[in-house]
């Protein structure tokens, strides 16, 4: 292995460490559906995706929903 490759695997461990502590916080907020600092930046632009594509964010799919959507989505 040559030192540039050596030198990108440790950069790329480097940040993974640095980052691995503030995106699981975020991602947990997230889940959480607590407010994150993404929210005012994100929210209206997926207010207007929602809206454009028909979907209801308050309402669940059932199994058979999600199932037919994924065939669709995936053909």
């Amino acid at each position: 292995m040559t030192t540039n490759g050596l030198l990108q695997i440790v950069l790329y461990l480097v940040v993974l460490i640095v980052l691995a502590k503030p995106l699981g916080s975020y991602m947990a907020r997230v889940y959480e559906g607590e407010t994150t600092f993404l929210d005012r930046i994100l929210g209206p632009i997926e207010r207007l995706i929602y809206r454009v594509s028909g979907i209801l964010p308050e309402v669940e799919m059932n199994w058979k929903t999600y199932a037919v959507a994924m065939l669709i989505f995936n053909l």
